[in-house]
Parts: structure tokens; sequence; C-alpha cells
């Protein structure tokens, strides 16, 4: 699995506090509610990927990794998107996933 990016790195060392904050909240966040880890890693890149941040993207297609789905399962959520957002954003978020999967074992 690839390290995390330089910039959160150091956003973890710098503010120590606000990370632990942050890594709570998003503990506490799964906790609640009936979804399984999949459906959650579906819905967390979903909505990275409606979003347009390429960076979340990237995070969110390793946590599906860890997950469990597989690629044709993640790249579906950028084809899914295509009547919705558009063809050249569905393009835009393959492409960030594709960062990440052909990063793998198996491309």
């Amino acid at each position: 699995m690839s390290t995390l990016p330089k910039r959160f790195e150091k956003f973890l060392k710098d503010y120590p506090e606000i990370a632990a904050a942050y890594e709570k909240l998003g503990e506490v966040v799964h906790k609640t509610g009936t979804l399984n880890e999949k459906e959650r890693a579906i819905v967390k890149l979903s909505l990275a990927a409606g979003a347009r941040m390429e960076g979340a993207v990237h995070s969110q297609v390793r946590k599906a990794i860890k997950a469990k789905l597989t690629k044709n399962e993640i790249r579906q959520i950028a084809l899914l998107s295509i009547p919705t957002i558009g063809f050249p954003s569905a393009i835009a978020i393959l492409s960030w996933m594709d960062d990440v999967l052909d990063k793998k074992k198996g491309k």
C-alpha cells in the first residue's frame, strides 16, 4: 500500500491534536448508521468523485481497496457518473482512480 501524501504527513506532525480529533470524528461517523464497510467505501468514493476532489479520490480508492472493492467496482463509480456530472468529469475521475489502481499488482 502506498504511503500517505507528504502534505498530510506534515499535517499529522504539525497538528497532532487536530489530526486526532479528525480521526476520531471519522471513526464515530463510520460507526453511526447501518451501512457496512464496503457500502461506506462506495458512498465515500462517490462523494469524492462527484465533488471532483482529486486527492480525496486517491484516498478513497485506497480505502475502497482495503474494503475489498474490485478494480471494476471502483471504476464503475466513475462510469455511473457520466450521465450525472458529464463525460469529461468521468474521464478525469477515471484517471485519478487509475493513478492508484495502476500502482497495484495485476493492472
